[in-house]
């Protein structure tokens, strides 16, 4: 690995277990230092990655439903610079699950947790960036509009369609910004989320995400991008 690679950093918002964890050891093998995020309590399986990390990883603590616990975070991390803010927490729900069937409760649950707590990550942390940086937040081809061709999942769907449109608002407001802005659709992966019946490994979508990601570097504006670097509808 390259003295380049070890320089860079990356800051993954929700990396305990799963995709974010997965991406986290991933940027770590090809010689980054990694921030990665976890809910305050439990060990995950984060933690299980800092003996091979040579020094490379560090854990930090924040539930992104919480604002002040956001803030809190924002204010560790003060003076810092990160070349990637990577936002991944996310949560569904009973895929069969309809809006006429989907409680309040689960609505609202799902909508703060997807698409609006992600977003305000972003305003939040989103000036620990440099103009060189990129700012990627997990979406999902579920999240495409035109592509809603099947149903079912309706609420996660929703929830991911309304965090694209947040996206392209925040990139509509720094319409000058040189940064890249990335929505990342990783494919459907068998995860504690996913689900096992999905079509793709973790092994099989995260060195993908990665490379996407690392190829949009230095691509101003916003891209909808799926794990193998294309472009999905909006």
């Amino acid at each position: 690995m390259s003295s380049e690679a070890e320089s860079k950093r990356i800051l993954i918002v929700g990396a305990s277990r799963g995709l974010g964890c997965a991406i986290a050891g991933e940027f770590m093998s090809l010689g980054w230092r990694v921030t990665g995020t976890t809910r305050a309590g439990a060990r995950t399986k984060l933690h299980d990655l800092a003996p091979s990390s040579q020094g490379r990883l560090e854990i930090e603590t924040v539930d992104i439903n919480e604002p002040d616990q956001v803030a809190a975070l924002r204010a560790r991390l003060a003076g810092r610079a990160f070349d990637i803010l990577f936002v991944n927490a996310g949560v569904t729900n009973n895929p069969q699950k309809t809006i006429a069937e989907v409680t309040t409760e689960e609505f609202v649950r799902v909508m703060i947790t997807n698409s609006l707590s992600p977003v305000r990550v972003v305003e939040a942390l989103e000036d620990l960036v440099p103009p060189t940086g990129l700012i990627g937040v997990m979406s999902s081809g579920q999240g495409s509009v035109s592509n809603n061709t099947v149903g079912m999942r309706e609420v996660y769907r929703g929830s991911k369609a309304a965090l694209n449109m947040f996206m392209r608002s925040f990139a509509a407001r720094h319409a000058d910004d040189p940064r890249a802005l990335v929505l990342m659709a990783p494919g459907w992966v068998r995860t504690d989320m996913g689900g096992p019946e999905a079509r793709l490994t973790i092994e099989e979508s995260v060195p993908g995400v990665v490379r996407t990601l690392l190829a949009a570097q230095g691509k101003p504006g916003l891209q909808y991008l799926d794990y193998l670097g294309r472009t999905v509808p909006w």
